[in-house]
């Protein structure tokens, strides 16, 4: 089967299901699995170069609703009759690890996608179990964006990450899954966590000092108890299983007596997957 993602969560969804072989092309913003690397790049993923993805006769397409905006690359899709499946955009992380069932019927990998399903589950209870022993809940800021400040809400799958990470959204009082807001509110919460994750944008692209600028910031507990941190979006920001390994890297820094040390790897792949990753 010839597969073409138009968005980066879904590479991922076919990476964990060992399809990674079978794609002919991606997205710009796509980095994962490491055997896209020299895939040709589609445009970003508001903007698919669709006359490319025709080109390339892909069997199926993945698309995805997960960002406004991607109606257009849908709408294309129709008009030249390329063949393609729009992946849901869960909102939980039960139903993150759902999109690899839905992944695995489109694709005809069930099987494998139940077991990496499975395992993704039986890790989000590893961690619920761990965080009750958490007695006092770290308050925790994540910005998605700085201009203006986007954070999360209520209904974003990392007020449930920060939550089994023993820890609490500051802005779970707001129902929406993004909360724009303002820095003078962010500084009257006062968290004793500060997350850096901004959307689309690697961590080494983040100047920290840009941030250290704001009045007031050096007043704040978060930044008073050295708990400031920049996230790998990656991890943090996409509807993927890679959430979980932005959960392992969260709870190690936010409890690491109770939670394991975060070693950097991924915990839904086995040791040939791990030792695959690291040859490529």
């Amino acid at each position: 089967m010839r597969l073409v993602s138009i968005c980066p969560s879904n590479t991922e969804l076919v990476g964990y299901l060992g399809l990674a072989s079978s794609l002919v092309g991606v997205d710009d913003y796509s980095d994962w699995p490491k055997e896209i690397e020299q895939l040709p790049r589609l445009g970003g993923d508001l903007n698919i170069d669709i006359e490319k993805v025709e080109e390339l006769k892909p069997d199926l397409v993945l698309a995805s609703l997960s960002v406004p905006g991607m109606e257009r690359n849908i709408e294309e899709l129709e008009k030249r009759k390329i063949p393609y499946q729009i992946v849901p955009n869960p909102k939980t992380l039960a139903e993150v690890g759902e999109t690899l069932l839905c992944v695995g019927e489109m694709t005809n990998t069930e099987d494998e996608a139940k077991r990496i399903y499975q395992k993704f589950m039986d890790m989000l209870e590893k961690y619920r179990k761990l965080s009750q022993q958490v007695e006092h809940r770290k308050t925790v800021y994540f910005e998605w964006w700085a201009k203006p400040i986007f954070t999360p809400g209520a209904t974003n799958w990392l007020t449930e990450l920060a939550e089994l990470a023993g820890g609490k959204n500051i802005f779970e009082d707001f129902q929406e899954a993004n909360v724009q807001t303002e820095w003078e509110e962010v500084k009257k919460r006062n968290p004793d966590v500060f997350c850096i994750a901004w959307v689309g944008v690697e961590t080494e692209r983040v100047n920290p000092k840009v941030i250290m600028k704001r009045p007031g910031i050096q007043e704040m507990k978060s930044i008073q108890n050295n708990e400031f941190y920049i996230l790998e979006e990656a991890l943090f920001c996409r509807p993927s299983p890679k959430l979980l390994q932005g959960l392992c890297k969260l709870a190690a820094l936010l409890h690491p007596q109770i939670f394991p040390p975060y070693d950097g790897k991924d915990p839904l792949l086995g040791e040939e997957e791990k030792e695959k990753e690291n040859s490529l």
